[in-house]
Formats: structure tokens, sequence, C-alpha cells
């Protein structure tokens, strides 16, 4: 396969019509209709089934499409990075990880590269264990910032000197908010937002001395900002990390951390043996220089 023929095939899987990608790629469509077909010819596999108003994607196409996506990302970033002169510190940096207020040490570390190394440029992905993950062993990102509990036995990582504090952002006039803490207790019985990552975290799960499936949850989420609506609108009790959501001012929302308390650490991670173009050097170690810091 070459990088033109997954470009065509990402245009026509975008379409949904041979006729309308190549009209987008400046091709003929009997061009484009053979090169797709010799696509499926070398991959011994349908990738699309032809409908008479549209095509769609076989489960071999739906594969191909998330792999093609994901070369031709990690090929655009590989040239960025090859392509900044020696002597001049520019390029890219690209962080993923959850929500979480302790990604301000992250940004202030980033500003400061900034300041004296304008041309670098930072790139954030927002995602579960599992997206984030998956990024980071093939080489779409730089660094992963984990909340623990996480295995990162296959990578190299710094702990970051905050943590993350959990508790219930709730409506100011909610029975619970009349409360300084929110004990499992309290939460019992009661409608439950939860985000989808923390559904797999033990500490939660204790926290609460129950089953995830012995809960009331109504809802799930992947960002705060999402849960913190449906709060608003009154449909039930998100259960989230504090700080996310700013509760200040005329808000209609507040926050109650947990009790007993609970509390995560966060990690920032990388690829042992990463061999990392200079500008995400200069990252890792003003922000290994601030971590430091910090530490005293």
């Amino acid at each position: 396969m070459e990088l033109r023929e997954l470009r065509y095939f990402l245009a026509v899987a975008r379409e949904e019509s041979i006729l309308k990608a190549a009209e987008a790629l400046y091709v003929s469509q009997p061009n484009l209709s053979r090169q797709m077909k010799r696509l499926e010819e070398e991959l011994g596999q349908q990738l699309f089934l032809r409908g008479s108003r549209k095509i769609t994607l076989t489960e071999a196409g739906e594969l191909l499409k998330k792999r093609a996506e994901e070369i031709l990302e990690l090929y655009q970033k590989t040239e960025t990075e090859l392509s900044s002169p020696p002597t001049e510190i520019r390029g890219d940096v690209y962080i993923g990880g959850g929500e979480s207020y302790v990604l301000r040490l992250v940004a202030e570390a980033a500003h400061a590269v900034q300041k004296h190394y304008p041309a670098v440029k930072f790139h954030l992905f927002s995602g579960d264990m599992a997206t984030i993950t998956e990024k980071l062993d093939k080489g779409l990102i730089d660094f992963g910032i984990f909340i623990e509990p996480a295995d990162l036995s296959k990578y190299d990582y710094l702990r970051l000197p905050l943590v993350d504090t959990w508790g219930v952002l709730m409506r100011k006039d909610s029975p619970l908010a009349e409360k300084d803490v929110v004990t499992p207790e309290d939460l019992r019985g009661a409608p439950l937002i939860r985000s989808r990552h923390s559904l797999d975290k033990s500490v939660i799960t204790d926290w609460f001395q129950r089953r995830s499936d012995e809960l009331n949850i109504v809802a799930t989420y992947d960002l705060m900002y999402n849960a913190s609506l449906f709060v608003t609108e009154g449909v039930g009790y998100a259960v989230g990390l504090e700080h996310i959501i700013n509760t200040s001012g005329n808000s209609e929302l507040c926050f109650r951390p947990l009790s007993p308390k609970l509390i995560s650490h966060l990690n920032i991670a990388w690829k042992k043996y990463q061999v990392f173009p200079k500008c995400a050097e200069i990252f890792l170690k003003e922000l290994q220089e601030r971590i430091a810091c910090a530490a005293f």
C-alpha cells in the first residue's frame, strides 16, 4: 500500500461516493475506482459495500480506515519533526490525558518553553486510559497523562506533584449541598452520573462499598463539562474530580468532596527508549525541573 492509496481510500470512506471523492481529489472517477479495486485485490478483502445511493465500509474497511488514519497521522508527525532545521528549535509536542486541574503544571511548563521557543506548538488529546495508551504505544502522542491506579510498567514516567480530589458535582439547591462532605450512605439510591473511565477504577468502587451494578447510575460521561449540563438540568449527581467545573459566582452548581477523602495521583508517561524530537526533550526537561522544585 502507498500513502496515496490510503489518502484516496479515506476520501471515499468520508464522501461515501466514488464520484464525490474523485471530485474532491481532482482525479477521474474511473481512475479512482480502479485504484480502490486494486487495493481490495492487494489486501484480499472487500472494503466497500457499493449501494445504489452510497458506499459503506465493510468490517475490514472500518479496520483499514482506523489504521490508515493512524498511519497518515504518524507520517505527518514524523515529517514535521524531520523537516525542522537542526539549528532551530521548533516542532510539535503531543500530549494526551483525561480532564484534571493537575494539567495546569503541564501547561505552565509548556508556556515556559514557548516563551523561549515560540515555534514550538503543543497539541492536546483528551480520552480515557485505553485511548491514551493506544495513542502512546503507536507513537501518535509523545506523552500520556494517567490517573492512578494505572499500569505504567512498560513506560518511563514522572509523578506529578499535585493530586486530584474526588467529589460530587450537584445543584446548589440539592439537599446534599447543605453538607460539607458526601459519604457513601448519602449517595445510596441517589441518581449518579459517573465517568466511563471511573467505572473501571477499583478505588472508586471500593469507596462506594458496593459494585457498580448495585449503584443507581443514570448516565455516564467522558467530559465533566457535558456531565455538568446534565447536573444543571437535575438528571443526577456527577461523581468526578474537583476544579474541572467552575462553581463560583452565579453558577447553579457546587462541589462537595467525598468522605472518607479520596484522592488520585497523576503521572506523565512516555515510551521506554523513546527518541524525542528536540522540542519534546526541552519540554520534558522543563517539566522535570518544575517537579523537582515542587518537591522542596
